[in-house]
């Protein structure tokens, strides 16, 4: 992974090979009692080139196994700021911007409420995840509000796109639970063909 490792403020920032995606590592202050953090702090996004207003949160709930994805909103795009509350989860984002060098190309990373990491993701990717832990809550900030029946989305082991899910312990492919609409979408080619 290209790391370019900016301290910014309270957090620090690291960007990866897809150009716009960035992996976010707030400070904590922890002593015997516990911890604090601050978990989003605009002036210190701002500063890290994260200049959006989120304007809807969202959180899920999940349990081991479990594989959402890979979704994006077809007319009414949005940036996420996504985190992990409890447990742990693989992340996953795919480039479906019009003319990018990295068009089709993935990046994922560990989520997890003890590394305290948030994955930033602007819009025109695709975005999906499976919990690695017995149970995980997820969370994420948006920057449009949901509209219903806008939800596009990409079959999550599509060959073309080639994403590599780690498997939850002791699970199978065959095992995970995954809903019968994201059993349903097509690949990345057809969504060439239509767009």
């Amino acid at each position: 992974m290209d790391r370019n490792n900016k301290g910014m403020g309270k957090i620090t920032v690291e960007t990866c090979e897809i150009e716009g995606l960035k992996i976010i590592t707030p400070q904590v202050f922890g002593d015997e009692r516990g911890y604090f953090m601050e978990t989003y702090n605009y002036n210190d996004y701002k500063e890290a080139g994260i200049d959006q207003e989120f304007v809807q949160d969202n959180q899920s709930s999940s349990i081991k196994g479990v594989l959402r994805g890979l979704h994006f909103q077809i007319q009414y795009p949005q940036d996420k700021l996504v985190r992990v509350v409890s447990g742990e989860v693989f992340d996953v984002a795919v480039d479906l911007r019009k003319g990018s060098k990295t068009f089709g190309k993935w990046f994922g990373v560990v989520l997890s409420a003890e590394n305290k990491k948030q994955f930033f993701i602007p819009k025109n990717f695709a975005h999906g995840f499976i919990v690695l832990s017995d149970h995980a809550e997820f969370a994420y900030k948006c920057t449009d509000f949901y509209h219903p029946n806008d939800e596009g989305g990409l079959k999550w082991d599509d060959p073309d796109i080639g994403v590599e899910w780690p498997m939850p312990e002791g699970m199978t492919k065959e095992e995970l639970t995954i809903s019968e609409k994201d059993q349903k979408w097509s690949g990345i080619k057809a969504y060439v063909e239509h767009n």
